[in-house]
């Protein structure tokens, strides 16, 4: 099977909210485009992930968003741009209709038997960029093979988090962790067995 890779970036109190622009996500939110003093530092880390990549997997409110700029760049040897421009892009909506950005494809069904299937096709591996939403149900069908959590030096105070306080008992295993130029560190997580969560009883 395919291995999906969820990158996200977060800052160091766990917010996942609009890290690129004020416009993505405002609900609730003054802080939008928090992760945009380190882009310069992104792109010079980011671009091997893209060129490994042979699909992209977008919750509906990403991809519109990346819908709204990549076609516009152009640039020659910018690997994001060319991977995002080029391959097949799959996003799950039940709204979605007539996608301009091509080649995408609109899942409609259950999340999880689409992506599961997904996951069953031949090629290269699955990456899902933002997407929260569609992460976390990706999350509770155990149908993540690696995290890529970006973590910027920046504390926020209020925002949305990644995972919930709903979210079901994990545990992951650190395999990789690199540090960028502007201080932003990239730990890769894995899925790894839950042991017994012990309680404390007074």
């Amino acid at each position: 099977m395919r291995k999906l890779i969820v990158i996200e970036f977060i800052s160091l109190d766990g917010v996942i909210q609009a890290p690129g622009d004020p416009n993505e996500d405002p609900e609730g939110f003054a802080h939008g485009g928090w992760a945009r003093p380190f882009f310069a530092d992104h792109g010079r880390y980011m671009s091997s992930a893209y060129r490994a990549a042979g699909t992209f997997l977008f919750g509906r409110k990403t991809y519109q968003i990346f819908a709204g700029y990549w076609p516009t760049v152009s640039a020659e040897g910018d690997d994001i741009a060319h991977a995002l421009n080029t391959l097949p892009k799959y996003v799950v909506s039940s709204t979605l209709t007539g996608p301009d950005w091509q080649p995408t494809i609109v899942l409609r069904g259950p999340v999880a038997e689409e992506v599961d299937d997904l996951k069953r096709q031949p090629g290269k591996q699955i990456l899902v960029v933002g997407s929260s939403e569609l992460v976390r149900t990706l999350f509770e069908h155990d149908l993540v093979d690696e995290y890529e959590l970006w973590v910027h030096p920046i504390v926020l105070g209020s925002g949305k988090r990644l995972f919930s306080e709903r979210s079901v008992p994990a545990e992951l295993r650190l395999v990789d962790s690199r540090v960028t130029a502007a201080g932003v560190v990239i730990l890769t997580y894995r899925p790894a067995p839950l042991r017994a969560i012990a309680r404390c009883t007074s």
